[in-house]
C-alpha cells in the first residue's frame, strides 16, 4: 500500500502486531470489567497504556506515511511502560502520595507528553492547544492579575495531580472510557459485524423507501435505529451514509442536502437512548445520578430531534416533488426482522437491565456476553438438521440467558468458550468466529479517539480542581444571569459552539460543564437539565459552520463541500437548537418535575413549535409559503418557546390561524371554482 491507513483500514488489512495489540486491548477491558482483578487506578492506567500503544503503532508523526517503525515501537512501549509502572509500584505510590521520587517525575512527565502527542495525532492540534493553555495556567497562573491569579504550584505538584491519582489523566472521563464506554462500543461493534446495520437499513427501506422522499427518510430512521446501539455520530455518518447519501442523490436530492440529512440524523445518535454517546456516561458519573435518569431526560428531546429531521425531509421532498423508490425495489421490512430477529435479543435485555436499575457496567457486560452467545449460537442453530432441534437449542439459550443472575459471569464466559469450541468444528462456524474476532478488534479501533480525548481532558479537570478557576468563570456567568437567564444560556451556547469548532463533544462537554453548568444550577436550572443543555450544544457544534466535523465526514461521500453541507444541517437540525432552551424554562420536557400531564403538554407544545419552524425554514407545506406567511409561522413558534405568561396561548392561536389560512388558500388553488 502506498498510503498507510493504520486503524482506518479494515482489520483484515492491519499489520499483524497492530491487530494483536487491539485484540489484547479488548480482552483486557472485558476481563477487568467482568472480574475486577486489579484496582481502579491500575485499570485506568492499563486503559491509557493500551490507547497510547495503539496510537503510536498506527498514527504517523505527520501526513499519511507509515510511522517510522523503530520510533513508533519506542513510543508505544513507553506508553505501555507507564501502565506497568503504576501496576508494579502501586503500593509505593499510594504510600508516598504527593512526595514524588525522581523516577516518578520522569514517568509522570513522559505520560503527559505521550498523551498530548497522541491526541495531536488522532484529533489534530486544537484540543492539545486548549489543554496546553490550562497546563500553562497551572504553572504560571500565579503571575496573572486580579481574580484569575492562584497561589502558585510547583512542577512536582502538577505532575502528581495529572499523572498519579484520579483527578488528572486518570480522572473520571478515563474511568468512564475504560468501563462503560468501551463495553458499549464493543457491544455495538459485535452487532454491526453480525449484520445489525443491514437489519436497520432494510427495515427502514421497507417502511419508508417507497414513500415521498423515501431515501432521505431511510437515512433518518436507520440513523435513529443505529443510535440505539452506538453513540458515535461521525461513525454513523461513515457507515449508514455510505448507503443513504448516494441513494438520496440518485433520486434527485442535492448533494449538500443529502449530506446534511445524514450528518444531522447521525449526530442524533448521541442523544438517542438506550445507548447514548460517551458524554451521557460521563455525565451520569460526574453528577452522580443513575444512567437511566440521564437516558430518561434525553428521551423526549431525542424523539423531537429525529421527528423534526423527518418532518424537514418530508417537506423538502414535497417541495421538490421527489418520489420514493419503486415499492418492488424495497425490501420487506418484516422479512428483514424475521431473518435477523435474534440480534434484537441482546439489545432488548440491555434496555431492560438499564431501566431496571442495574449499573451501565453490569448491563454492558451482560449485553456483550449475550451478544456473543446469540451470534455463536445462531451459527450453530442454522446448521442443525431439523426445526425441532433448532427450537430446542433456542429454548436452551433462552433458559441460559434467563438464569444469568444465578449462574454468574464466570459460567457465562465458560458457555461462550464451549460455543467457540463448537464453532471451530462446524462448517461455516469459523466464519462466525472471524466475525467475533474482528468485532473485538473493531471495538478497540473505535475506542481510540474517545479514550484519548477522555485522557487528555483530564488535564483540564486536574488544573480546574487544583486551582479552583471554575468558580471564577462561574461568577461571571452568575453576574450576567442575575439580570437575564436567557443571556447566560446564550453565552453558554456560544461557548459550546465555539469550543466545538476545534474539539470533540467529550472535551467540549467537560470544559463547559465544569464552568457553566454549576452557574446555571445556581440560577435555578435543574442539575440534569443544566448538564444536558451543555451536552446538546456540544453536539450541535459538530453541525455548525465553519468547522462541522460530522458534515466534513459526509463531504467526501456526498462529493460536496463540508461548508455547504453544514449550512443545510443547521436548517434541518433546528430542533437541536430550540429544545434545550425550552427544557430550561420548562423542565418537564426532560421529565424533571411536574406530572405526566405537564410532560404531555410540553411534548405537544414543543412538537407544534418545531413543526411550525420546519415549515418556515423549508418554505413549504401544501404549497410554497407567501412572503408574509413565514414571519407569522416563525412568531407563532417563537411565542411557544418563550414560556412567558400568555405566550403559549398566543402561539397556539397564531399557529392555528397560520395553518388554517394556508390550508384554505391551498384548497382554493387545488380546486378552483
Amino acid at each position: 500500500m502506498s498510503e498507510y491507513q493504520g486503524l482506518h483500514a479494515s482489520p483484515a488489512e492491519w499489520p499483524r502486531a497492530l491487530f494483536y495489540v487491539a485484540l489484547l486491548f479488548s480482552c483486557y477491558q472485558i476481563i477487568t470489567a467482568a472480574f475486577h482483578p486489579v484496582s481502579t487506578q491500575v485499570m485506568r492506567a492499563g486503559h491509557v497504556g493500551f490507547l497510547l500503544m495503539l496510537v503510536y503503532l498506527s498514527y504517523p508523526l505527520r501526513g499519511s506515511a507509515r510511522p517510522w517503525q523503530p520510533l513508533a515501537w519506542v513510543l508505544a512501549l513507553a506508553g505501555m511502560a507507564t501502565f506497568f509502572y503504576q501496576w508494579y509500584f502501586e503500593a509505593d505510590l499510594i504510600q508516598r502520595s504527593g512526595d514524588l521520587t525522581s523516577m516518578d517525575m520522569v514517568v509522570g512527565l513522559v505520560l503527559i507528553v505521550l498523551v498530548f502527542e497522541a491526541a495531536r495525532r488522532v484529533m489534530g492540534i486544537a484540543l492539545p492547544i486548549i489543554c496546553g493553555l490550562f497546563l500553562a495556567y497551572g504553572m504560571f497562573g500565579n503571575h496573572l492579575p486580579g481574580e484569575l491569579a492562584h497561589r502558585g504550584y510547583g512542577l512536582d505538584q502538577l505532575v502528581n495531580q495529572l499523572s498519579f491519582g484520579t483527578e488528572g489523566l486518570y480522572g473520571t472521563p478515563t474511568y468512564v472510557s475504560a468501563t462503560y464506554i468501551f463495553l458499549f462500543i464493543l457491544f455495538g461493534s459485535f452487532l454491526e459485524q453480525a449484520g445489525m446495520i443491514r437489519l436497520f437499513t432494510d427495515f427502514a427501506m421497507g417502511l419508508f423507501g417507497h414513500r415521498a422522499g423515501g431515501p432521505a427518510k431511510v437515512s433518518v430512521v436507520s440513523s435513529a435505529l443505529m443510535g440505539t446501539i452506538t453513540g458515535s455520530g461521525v461513525a454513523n455518518v461513515v457507515t449508514t451514509g455510505q448507503f443513504t447519501i448516494p441513494l438520496m442523490k440518485r433520486f434527485g436530492y442535492k448533494p449538500a442536502f443529502a449530506g446534511g440529512v445524514e450528518a444531522t440524523a447521525s449526530m442524533g445518535s448521541q442523544i438517542m437512548p438506550p445507548v447514548m454517546g460517551a458524554v451521557a456516561f460521563i455525565m451520569a458519573e460526574t453528577i452522580n445520578v443513575p444512567y437511566v435518569e440521564v437516558a430518561k431526560a434525553a428521551l423526549l428531546p431525542a424523539l423531537l430531534y429525529f421527528g423534526s429531521v423527518f418532518w424537514m425531509v418530508h417537506l423538502e421532498a414535497k417541495r421538490s416533488k421527489l418520489d420514493g423508490l419503486p415499492k418492488d425495489e424495497c425490501p420487506n421490512a418484516w422479512d428483514a426482522v424475521r431473518q435477523r430477529w435474534f440480534l434484537l435479543i441482546p439489545l432488548a435485555i440491555l434496555v431492560w437491565l438499564l431501566f431496571s436499575g442495574r449499573t451501565p457496567m453490569f448491563a454492558g457486560t451482560v449485553g456483550l456476553a449475550l451478544t456473543a452467545i446469540v451470534i455463536l449460537g445462531s451459527a450453530l442453530i442454522l446448521r442443525l438438521p431439523s426445526t425441532v432441534l433448532r427450537v430446542v437449542f433456542w429454548v436452551a439459550l433462552g433458559i441460559l440467558c434467563a438464569g444469568f443472575f444465578q449462574l454468574g459471569i464466570g459460567v457465562i464466559f465458560g458457555v461462550i468458550g464451549v460455543l467457540v469450541a463448537a464453532c471451530w468444528f462446524v462448517k461455516g462456524g469459523r466464519d462466525t468466529l472471524r466475525i467475533c474476532l474482528h468485532a473485538l478488534v473493531e471495538g478497540a479501533r473505535h475506542a481510540v479517539p474517545v479514550g484519548i480525548a477522555c485522557a487528555l481532558v483530564g488535564v483540564i479537570i486536574g488544573i480546574v480542581s487544583l486551582t479552583g478557576v471554575a468558580s471564577t468563570f462561574a461568577g461571571y456567568i452568575l453576574a450576567i444571569g442575575q439580570d437575564s437567564l436567557f443571556l447566560s444560556l446564550l453565552l453558554t451556547m456560544l461557548t459550546c459552539l465555539v469550543l466545538g469548532m476545534g474539539i470533540p463533544t467529550i472535551p467540549n462537554y467537560i470544559i463547559t460543564s465544569s464552568i457553566a453548568a454549576p452557574a446555571l444550577l445556581d440560577l435555578g436550572v435543574p442539575l440534569i437539565v443544566s448538564h444536558m443543555f451543555v451536552f446538546y450544544f456540544g453536539i450541535m457544534a459538530d453541525l455548525t459552520p465553519p468547522v462541522a466535523l460530522a458534515c466534513f465526514a459526509a463531504a467526501p461521500i456526498a462529493r460536496e463541500s463540508g461548508l455547504k453541507i453544514s449550512l443545510w444541517a443547521v436548517r434541518i437540525a433546528i430542533a437541536g437548537f430550540v429544545v434545550p432552551f425550552m427544557a430550561v424554562y420548562s423542565p418537564a420536557l426532560m421529565m424533571q418535575g411536574g406530572d405526566w400531564l405537564a410532560v404531555l403538554y410540553m411534548l405537544i407544545k414543543a412538537a407544534f413549535a418545531i413543526g411550525l419552524w420546519g415549515i418556515v425554514f423549508t418554505g413549504y407545506l401544501m404549497q410554497r409559503l407567501r412572503w408574509w406567511e413565514a414571519p407569522l409561522g416563525f412568531i407563532a413558534g417563537a411565542l411557544m418557546i418563550l414560556a412567558m405568561p400568555v405566550t403559549d396561548e398566543l402561539g397556539f392561536v397564531l399557529g392555528v390561524l397560520f395553518l388554517a389560512q394556508h390550508w384554505w388558500r391551498a384548497r382554493r388553488v387545488l380546486s378552483p371554482a
